[in-house]
């Protein structure tokens, strides 16, 4: 379980740097849509805090 949880923490982590960045190109680019920037932030921000809930049972499981 604790591998399992490690395996999808380390997921989620990279899942939200992908949107993060993915999101902050679409703000720099001069034709890129605002609408889908805004969205992706917003997925960002569901995504990581998925993952900080994952992270917190992981190290609740760890502890006990």
């Amino acid at each position: 379980m604790i591998t399992f949880l490690t395996i999808l923490v380390a997921l989620g982590m990279l899942a939200t740097l992908g949107t993060l960045l993915f999101g902050m190109v679409g703000l720099v680019r001069e034709d890129g849509d605002p609408r889908r920037s805004n969205a992706l932030m917003r997925w960002r921000v569901t995504l990581q805090a998925v993952t900080i809930v994952l992270f917190a049972l992981l190290l609740y499981l760890m502890r006990g």
